[in-house]
């Protein structure tokens, strides 16, 4: 029997009973079942045709922590499904998923995230044109390497200071991390490693194709992945990819691999994020627009203008009409 012990309260106009979440259990490529945790605002249709953003990381054995995120509110009132999938690298089924993920298992990780993708379309939740992907660093490799294995499965890529370039960093030991990682990668140094690694390494997979719209962000002073990955892997693809959806390398020039620093810099960046994720799937705000006149203690008419996202107590106020 559960129990709640403490319940934080959030601000604002946030009520928990608005939304709901679920676990369901997607078939792996090998008949492993992989989870995928997802919540919805309630009213939901299953007509496939919801907006979603999936998110997941799927290395180094990292869960991938399942909490309260303000952010994802944002979406869930905008119509999204946000779902995580629980992916082999992982350790979210102990250190066995974790190792399943790993060397020269690495490709399931990429696999589980795309049965995850096909479960979720299957079952009338989604359907690609309105799939919107997420992964960062480490998830940043996975982004690359399910949008080359199935471009056609997404509407957008967010791949945050993307690991991309795999045997070229990992052939450089001069590099911080790089012999640590060998754990983690393999030394691609050894025959049978290289020829694994280049088989997904995003950078050296990308083919004369469709893809869908890409956001790859960079931060110059970014230690564990330099900003030279995702340029060269966004190079490669303005040369190559036979489509015309946006492709855009944001890089700051102050940031690191947590992205910039100071709180309303990294709210920016993540409203930046949402912006262009809404406009890839097509998703638009409906507005509501309040003027009037008030006076000052004057008793002169200022004319203002207010304009709000329905539904909701977020806007702008201005003093002038227009």
């Amino acid at each position: 029997e559960k129990k709640i012990i403490q319940t934080d309260t959030i601000l604002g106009t946030y009520n928990s009973a608005d939304y709901e979440t679920k676990r369901l259990y997607a078939p792996a490529k090998d008949g492993k079942l992989v989870p995928i945790t997802f919540a919805y605002k309630k009213g939901m249709k299953q007509d496939g045709n919801n907006p979603l953003y999936l998110t997941s990381y799927g290395s180094y054995g990292a869960s991938n922590t399942i909490g309260f995120g303000s952010p994802w509110i944002s979406l869930l009132d905008r119509g999204f499904i946000v779902a995580i999938a629980h992916i082999r690298g992982s350790d979210d089924l102990g250190n066995q998923w974790y190792e399943d993920g790993k060397l020269f298992n690495k490709k399931n990780t990429f696999t589980d995230f795309i049965a995850c993708t096909e479960f979720l379309i299957e079952q009338k939740y989604t359907n690609p044109n309105r799939i919107a992907i997420e992964g960062a660093s480490a998830g940043g490799l996975l982004m690359g390497a399910v949008t080359n294995m199935r471009p056609d499965l997404y509407k957008c890529v967010l791949a945050g200071v993307p690991f991309v370039d795999v045997i070229n960093t990992m052939l450089d030991e001069t590099l911080p991390l790089t012999t640590f990682e060998f754990e983690e990668w393999g030394n691609p140094k050894q025959k049978d490693y290289y020829n694994y690694m280049r088989s997904y390494s995003p950078y050296d997979n990308v083919e004369k194709k469709s893809y869908p719209n890409i956001l790859a962000s960079a931060g110059y002073n970014d230690s564990q992945v330099g900003y030279w990955e995702p340029a060269k892997w966004v190079a490669k693809l303005r040369e190559l990819k036979t489509d015309t959806n946006l492709l855009l390398l944001k890089t700051s020039m102050s940031g690191g691999h947590g992205g910039s620093s100071g709180r309303y810099t990294q709210l920016k960046d993540l409203a930046f994020q949402i912006a262009f994720m809404m406009r890839c799937l097509g998703v638009k705000e409906n507005y509501i627009t309040v003027k009037g006149k008030v006076v000052d203690v004057n008793n002169t008419e200022i004319p203002f203008v207010n304009v709000f996202i329905e539904g909701t107590t977020v806007g702008t106020i201005s003093n002038a009409e227009g």
